[in-house]
Parts: structure tokens; sequence; C-alpha cells
């Protein structure tokens, strides 16, 4: 989730729990190998042996198409002390798309193929090397031979968003295609999208012949799911509790983020928590018009 799900929130999450391993946002590679300082800023868990404050590992994420520049990037990744590297052909931004990466990719199983052969070629074996892809960019025509690409090229793993590019985030979610794709390869297959309640986990298991599920959205709207799905917690936490989350979350930001950038970040949060929250719709319509920190710190002071 570029843009909110970043290494702040990973720290919150996670201190929560109910999470084995996260991924970072994406990382595009270009044609240049990145600075070291441009990955730590992404994904400063490197500092800690690759894991959140509360000891869950973070697999660093790539975006790309150039074969070359893809593997050198990963090697140097993995020379930071990458817990692990995932590549990611599920993106369906157009800005992405159109710059050949992501979900575009999704049209070119062989160069799929090449990009994972050659990450897995130049990240040490004791590194795993994984795959996000979704069911194809406008049919799931290729899907089988996309996943058979990961396979193939290396991946230890393939996350697959039950989508295709074409069909963005509109529900539904095609769990059941899922199915198709774990009787096709031999490496372990996780199912992702649309995933927001416990009954959503459950049907997603059932439907996709899954063991595990990646939720991305869906612990942005209820930062207690992961802990639901698990059976630690029975509800959701309350609204006081999410809100000084949210107040946590405010303070990481003014570290090193602009106000108006700071603004953004907690109206997209309440956004998605107004899904599980009566109370943060109400709060979204109060701060979506603020411009300045004035206007943020008397919301923090009057909504405790």
């Amino acid at each position: 989730m570029e843009g909110l799900l970043d290494f702040r929130l990973r720290e919150i999450l996670t201190e929560i729990g109910g999470y084995d391993e996260c991924v970072s946002e994406f990382i595009r590679v270009n044609d240049t190998l990145l600075p070291p300082h441009r990955i730590y800023r992404y994904v400063p868990e490197l500092h800690h042996n690759s894991r959140t404050l509360s000891g869950i590992p973070v697999k660093v994420q790539l975006l790309g198409s150039d074969i070359n520049c893809m593997a050198e990037n990963a090697s140097m990744v993995a020379t930071l002390g990458a817990y692990g590297i995932d590549l990611n052909f599920g993106c369906p931004a157009p800005t992405v798309n159109r710059n050949r990466g992501g979900a575009a990719l999704l049209k070119e199983p062989d160069l799929m193929f090449s990009i994972v052969k050659a990450v897995r070629k130049a990240v040490p074996s004791h590194i795993p090397v994984t795959g996000k892809m979704r069911l194809g960019f406008d049919s799931t025509e290729q899907a089988l031979d996309c996943a058979k690409a990961l396979e193939d090229g290396g991946a230890e793993e393939i996350v697959v968003h039950a989508r295709t590019k074409t069909d963005g985030y509109k529900p539904p979610a095609y769990w059941e295609w899922i199915q198709k794709i774990i009787e096709t390869v031999k490496v372990p297959v996780v199912a992702n999208g649309e995933i927001w309640t416990v009954e959503d986990a459950t049907r997603c298991k059932e439907m996709s012949g899954c063991k595990d599920i990646m939720i991305g959205r869906g612990a942005v709207a209820n930062p207690s799911l992961a802990r639901m799905i698990r059976g630690i917690q029975m509800e959701p936490m309350t609204w006081n509790d999410t809100k000084g989350i949210l107040h946590k979350y405010w303070k990481k930001l003014e570290l090193n983020m602009d106000t108006t950038s700071r603004g953004g970040r907690i109206k997209q949060w309440l956004h998605y928590l107004s899904r599980q929250y009566l109370e943060a719709e109400k709060d979204f319509e109060i701060v979506k018009r603020f411009r300045n920190i004035d206007e943020f710190e008397t919301y923090w002071k009057d909504h405790k």
C-alpha cells in the first residue's frame, strides 16, 4: 500500500500483533543501482536485522522490468541484511503500468521468469525470493503461465491478489481462482484481496485452498484484524484505543514529514477506519478540510 502502509504503520500494526511477516512498500527500480540510503528510507528496519521493533521480519519489495537492474539492486539489498526479497508483479496503478512495471508484466510471463531467475541467482540462497501477482492484466488467460513463470524462475512463494489489473480493487475477489494456481505449482501460495473481516479470511481460505493469507487494506481498516483472524482477540479494539493509535501515528509522522503530507496520511487512514468505526467517518468529515497544523492539534486535544 504505497503512500500509507509505511514503516511507521508497520511498527504500529506489528506492535498490536498477529503477523508472521511484513512486506515493504514497493521500491521502483529503473535503469540504475539505487543508493543504500534510498532503500533505508523505505525500509529502516534493515538497521534492526530487517525486523520491526516488535521483532516481525520485513521483506523488501522491488518493482521494475529491467532484468539486470532488478538483479543488481536485489543483490545490493541483500548486502544490507534483507530478510527476503519480494518482486511486485501486481501493482495496478496506471503510472506504474505505463512504465512497464507491476501488473503490466502479467502480459509477459517470459519476462517475469527472467526477472525472478536473475534475482534468485544474484541473491544468496539463504535469502528467500518471492513474488506477488494478480490473476492477469485484463483476463485470467495467462494466470497459470504467470504463476509457473514465477515458480520456474526460483520464487519460493507466490502471493496472489485474486483480481486482474483491470478489476482494480472492485469487489469481488475471485478467491476460487487461486485453487487452480495451487494445483499448477508446487511452491506455497498465499491468498490476498478483499479480506476485511474474520469471515472473509475463513471464506478466502476455504475457497482458495490456501493455508496462509495476506492482508493489507483490511489491516488498516481494522488494526485488530490479524489478532482476530488468529482467534487471539474476539472484537475490534474500541474507537478510543484506535484514536490513540492514530495520534501515535501522527506523532511519528512529525519527525520527518511536512504538515500537508502528514495531514494526508491521517485523512487516508481515517477513510479506511470508517469501514469499521462510525466515529471515524464523523472525524473524517471534520479533518478533511484541515490545512494547517494548528487545526490538527486542536482536533487531537478536543477528541481525546
